[in-house]
């Protein structure tokens, strides 16, 4: 039977080993230069480890135990990374960093690597990192945060970190990363072309170019394909060799002993320069894409045979061949790593597997509501200081809470575009900036992606972070920093590793003057299907200040990574039901709103509730005051919270009156009201329910938007529907 490709691979780097030839041969007898021959040993051992590593793997999946196999065969030259920085250095790495992983644990006393990788493959809940929740590279005490790393999306969060870390000293705040550290963030050839990579890397261009300290260390690990698509010969170096502002060292991975001091020196250039270095580090692949991917469809055994010669861990033995250390004793340490694996697996046989769903899902959103009205309460001003709270309209007390906030904890840093001088669109962060400096409240680049990815990356360097995103339908491009990123680091670490992060995004519709979709968007449904992700939608001042300071307090405590959904139509409102009312001016308080807690408006013995959020409350009061008139009165039933949904306060408010309506300003599927109608239902309740929403439309331009979008008289007619129900 012919073997397996693991086996071949094995088989030929043995063969290739054995047959290093004497380095002495045919010259005089001098005694060998054994300097430096512990590093290199080092080296060897790591790359050894990971590469033993990856073959079991493929054996474990034959056996039906092991369920991860993308591999880093090939690629272990990235441990010549690990060993050219401190094991200080956050890294955020992709899924073919095994050497890396292996040669960074080997800097750190008592690190177990063989074990910890294993305990990914099998799943193992004692798995150090994810829980078993997912094989990644990741380790607190070894400073490798976990990423999901597809497509290049943590490069991002990436750019963000290394711009934070000096922020976050020069506010003095605590940080786990010393003052001087460099960030590396490893990606793929393929990679290098996703907008998210070429987004992040200009990024981090424009802010070194502004004079902004940015210490990060690209590391582009070149294998010339994705997945089975070839990368074009010398492209990286064309995308990246000739960069304004970026520094380019390219390095070829198969002959460690040149490729070592080029590491060295972009490690060196990037820490004392703090400027952002491009490492392209030219290396193979073996054993395909995954344990799935059958190269011989795209690839000749030719080619593939080629590859063999540039393996990684032969240049590291010949580098010791050449200090002098016998072919017996490279021969003994890749039998004796391999005994080292099967050793570790053996032990592990009874490893214990995740075992309930609740296990599963423990680091998703820790809920401590104590601890966090505990903060608000910490955050609030002294008496004394305390001055007369006028009516606020719902811009004015975001305003107030964000300043409150800034005030109260040196960590808060508010940004986005425009909110700096401007002060925003619509003003909501006006005079922020003057008051409390540049450093704290600034102007961002006109890009989604890197405004979510510096709020991740200042959420890791220990700051509380409050991006805006300047309209909802700005956020879609950017959706899957929040998705594949923010919301899954604590669960992909087991709450070692959270992005404590309050996103506020101006949305939903109803507004005039700029109108159409980019200015009236009311797709959240994007938003709140992301697990573990809380989503506030307040309607009126005193909510949002009490919402705000809810989110921003939870991302301090739990680490939970937060929405602020803000309804543009209402940031200004003053009036309720006639023009100069002020019916919708509130007053602050000292409040926090308990995330998953409704608010409800109106007389308890009503005909009927109406359960809404956002733009829904202002129409449905003016609607309950219509009805009043009618004989029929309604109660208003404000969620504020979109995820997760309040439904047991909504069961409350619907079992007073027997009769709920559900007002919905979201498009009819896929809206929140859907999740509304099933929560009330699968809690019980069985009186009459409707629902009404606006259209699955986007949202168009002018008069034009009143076709399709919920309005007041929608309302009416629904709630005169409901009233007349029999409550059977």
């Amino acid at each position: 039977m012919a073997p397996s490709p693991d086996e071949a691979l094995d088989a030929h780097l043995r063969a290739a080993v054995a047959e290093l030839p004497d380095p002495a041969a045919g010259r005089a007898t001098t005694a060998p230069d054994t300097s430096g021959s512990a590093w290199w040993w080092g080296l060897y051992e790591a790359q050894l480890r990971s590469r033993e590593l990856d073959l079991a793997a493929r054996r474990l999946q034959r056996q039906g135990r092991g369920f991860y196999t993308i591999s880093s065969a090939g690629h272990e030259a990235n441990a010549l990374v690990a060993l050219a920085l401190r094991p200080t250095d956050p890294a955020l790495l992709h899924y073919r960093s095994g050497g890396f992983y292996c040669a960074r644990a080997a800097q750190v006393p008592g690190s177990t690597p063989v074990r910890d990788v294993l305990h990914g493959l099998l799943g193992a809940a004692d798995e150090p990192i994810a829980g078993g929740r997912h094989k990644v590279f990741g380790h607190g005490e070894l400073a490798i945060i976990p990423q999901t790393s597809t497509i290049a999306s943590h490069l991002p969060r990436a750019v963000g970190l290394a711009l934070s870390l000096s922020r976050a000293h020069r506010l003095g705040v605590a940080s786990e990363w010393p003052a001087d550290s460099v960030v590396v963030c490893s990606f793929g050839d393929a990679s290098a072309n996703h907008s998210t990579a070429t987004g992040a890397i200009n990024s981090a261009l424009n802010a070194s170019f502004r004079g902004l300290p940015v210490p990060l260390l690209f590391l582009c690990e070149d294998n010339g394909l994705g997945i089975s698509v070839p990368t074009p010969a010398g492209w990286i170096e064309h995308a990246y060799g000739s960069r304004p502002g970026l520094a380019y060292i390219a390095v070829d991975g198969a002959d460690p002993e040149t490729a070592r001091p080029a590491i060295e020196q972009a490690v060196a250039v990037a820490r004392r320069r703090r400027t952002p270095v491009f490492l392209h580090l030219r290396t193979v692949r073996y054993l395909g894409h995954a344990g799935s991917d059958v190269e011989i469809s795209y690839r000749s055994p030719a080619t593939v045979e080629a590859e063999l010669a540039a393996d990684p861990i032969l240049g590291a033995a010949r580098a010791l061949r050449r200090r002098g250390v016998p072919v017996s004793e490279l021969m003994a340490r890749v039998d004796g790593v391999r005994e080292e694996v099967e050793a570790a697996i053996a032990a592990l046989a009874d490893a214990p597997l995740l075992r309930s769903s609740a296990q599963v899902m423990e680091p998703l959103s820790p809920r401590r509501p104590d601890e966090v009205e505990g903060t608000v309460a910490r955050w609030r001003p002294p008496e004394d200081q305390v001055r007369p709270r006028p009516g606020r309209t719902l811009a004015e007390s975001i305003n107030a809470t964000l300043a409150e906030l800034l005030e109260a904890d040196s960590r808060v840093t508010v940004f986005g575009e425009d909110v700096g001088a401007k002060g925003g669109v619509y003003g909501v962060t006006r005079g922020l900036a003057r008051r409390f400096g540049r450093a704290r409240v600034f102007d961002t680049l006109l890009d989604e992606q890197s405004i979510l990815g510096l709020g991740l990356g200042a959420g890791l360097a220990g700051l509380l972070p409050i991006p805006e995103i300047q309209y909802l339908a700005y956020l879609h491009n950017a959706e899957d920093q929040l998705r594949g990123e923010a919301a899954s680091l604590s669960f992909f670490s087991s709450g070692r590793y959270r992005n404590p992060l309050v996103v506020r995004i101006a949305g939903l519709a109803y507004q005039k003057g700029f109108g159409g979709h980019f200015h009236n968007d009311n797709a959240v449904g994007v938003l709140r299907d992301i697990p573990g992700l809380v989503v506030a939608c307040p309607s009126r001042g005193d909510d949002a200040a009490a919402l705000l300071r809810t989110c921003v307090a939870t991302a301090a405590t739990d680490g939970t990574v937060c929405v602020m959904l803000e309804p543009i139509a209402l940031y200004h409102s003053r009036d309720l039901h006639t023009p100069g009312d002020e019916g919708w001016l509130t007053v602050d308080d000292d409040r926090h709103a308990p995330i998953g807690r409704s608010r409800s408006h109106g007389p308890h013995g009503a005909d009927l509730t109406m359960i809404t959020f956002g733009n829904g409350v202002r129409m449905s009061l003016r609607v309950a005051e219509r009805l009043r008139h009618q004989g029929i009165t309604a109660r208003v039933c404000d969620l504020r919270w979109l995820a997760p949904l309040p439904i047991e306060d909504a069961l409350v408010e619907a079992q007073l009156t027997g009769r709920v309506l559900v007002v919905d300003e979201t498009r009819h599927d896929g809206g929140v009201g859907e999740g509304v109608v099933t929560g009330l239902v699968e809690h019980g309740f069985t009186g009459p329910l409707r629902r009404v929403s606006s259209l699955n439309s986007f949202v168009p331009l002018g008069t034009a938007a009143q076709h399709v979008l919920l309005g007041e008289d929608d309302i009416e007619k629904a709630a005169h529907l409901v009233a007349g129900m029999d409550r059977r």
